[in-house]
């Protein structure tokens, strides 16, 4: 089939993946650091935090995925290399260290707070020219605002 059909105007889908980009590399650092949590955790209450770690992690790697292929969609290519990840993420660096079970609760709530923040910021950009992105945005956030708020639960149990 040679016909293909443009889902959004030039200038509607550059304002689209200009949002969505910085929110891919996000999620895709967001993940990466889930995991350094994951295997640096140490103390009372590891099992638990542990295995919620990779939970939030199965979740920001799905939504990284739909995030990306929303992008294609759009025609354009995202942009995933490490390179990039490690340039555009608005993510602070995670400790590259052993990080107690306390510290981990918090450092984690940081940086799914970050990438929350980020996007509702793209939600807001991408509302007017493309609902059904930001339908999936949306549908996102929640998912991480979930995590977020089963995180922050725990904050403080392990002392």
């Amino acid at each position: 089939m040679s016909w293909k059909r443009d889902i959004l105007k030039p200038d509607q889908r550059n304002k689209v993946v200009a949002a969505m980009q910085p929110v891919l590399c996000d999620m895709i650092d967001l993940s990466m650091q889930l995991k350094q949590a994951h295997w640096c955790v140490k103390g009372m209450g590891f099992l638990p935090l542990h295995e919620q770690l990779d939970d939030i992690i199965d979740s920001t790697r799905s939504a990284s995925d739909e995030i990306a292929e929303r992008i294609v969609m759009l025609g354009a290519a995202p942009q995933g290399h490490c390179q990039t990840v490690a340039k555009e993420t608005r993510l602070e660096k995670y400790a590259d260290k052993f990080v107690d079970v306390e510290k981990t609760f918090t450092l984690v709530a940081d940086r799914l707070d970050k990438t929350i923040v980020g996007l509702r910021s793209a939600i807001d950009a991408v509302g007017d020219p493309d609902p059904i992105t930001e339908d999936l945005l949306i549908g996102i956030c929640a998912g991480l605002e979930k995590h977020l708020w089963m995180v922050q639960a725990h904050e403080g149990e392990a002392r």
